[in-house]
């Protein structure tokens, strides 16, 4: 008799496929070599959104798909699921007081863009080519040793190993600001102080970088009234995803359900 890998998931007495949970479980990370993790994952999700879907129907709510990309509508089950959402979850706008104590719990969070100058030094490879990445590694190691060794030569450097067209320049990008590279290399620009080289490569899909900070224009505190609505909305969403979260835990606790292991969240 062929026994199951995995246990069966049932909801409510509605047995939910296992194909489906294997086509979630593509959306769940896990180790290597440990697929149990992702379907068990998988399962979880797939029992909340059953709970979800049962709720939905069992209030007589109609799916009316919206477009969420261009040409790209919801499916009906989607659809379902934010209909629900949008009947049982309701918050308030937050006051004008609690707006602004949180603005003055530390307005240095709200600025404007940064700007960045910045020089570097790319060892252009395929990330995908395991063999082609590690010699490129090694050359951007050696690149950025001599670079952290000699600050001044970095420039010299640049121009004679750079595979990127800045070597022209001695590897300056000019100024970038957040949204304008890669997030690998926005990430480690975010890092790095004024005059400060990386020490060790950093890895994009471009290939390794040795990355320099020439200068750097933090951004400027931003007055109350320019951030406002953007922190009542911020609010808002969090206290939505809070109410979200309530009403979930308490299908979840009223439910019965088998396959999964569901805790609060």
């Amino acid at each position: 008799m062929k026994v199951a890998l995995f246990p069966d998931l049932v909801v409510n007495g509605e047995t939910v496929p296992q194909a489906a949970i294997a086509a979630e479980a593509q959306n769940h990370g896990a180790p290597k070599g440990k697929p149990g993790i992702a379907w068990r994952k998988a399962a979880n999700a797939m029992a909340v959104r059953t709970l979800l879907l049962q709720d939905a129907r069992r209030r007589g709510i109609e799916p009316q798909p919206e477009e969420v990309g261009s040409g790209r509508f919801e499916t009906d089950e989607e659809a379902l699921i934010r209909g629900l959402l949008a009947t049982v979850v309701e918050v308030e706008t937050p006051a004008e007081p609690a707006i602004r104590a949180e603005w003055e719990r530390d307005p240095s969070r709200f600025r404007t863009p940064p700007l960045w100058e910045v020089s570097h030094i790319l060892c252009a490879c395929d990330p995908c080519d395991e063999a082609q990445s590690a010699i490129a590694r090694t050359r951007a190691e050696d690149l950025a040793a001599r670079a952290c060794g000699n600050p001044r030569g970095f420039a010299r450097l640049a121009s004679e190993h750079s595979d990127c067209g800045s070597k022209g320049s001695g590897g300056a990008l000019g100024q970038l600001g957040p949204g304008d590279t890669v997030p690998e290399f926005e990430a480690a620009l975010r890092g790095l102080s004024e005059g400060e080289i990386t020490a060790a490569p950093v890895q994009t899909r471009h290939g390794w970088h040795v990355i320099r900070m020439d200068a750097v224009a933090e951004g400027e505190v931003l007055p109350y009234d320019a951030v406002r609505q953007r922190i009542s909305d911020a609010m808002e969403k969090a206290a939505w995803a809070g109410a979200a979260r309530t009403f979930v835990n308490q299908l979840v606790a009223s439910a019965d359900i088998s396959g999964a292991d569901l805790r609060p969240v």
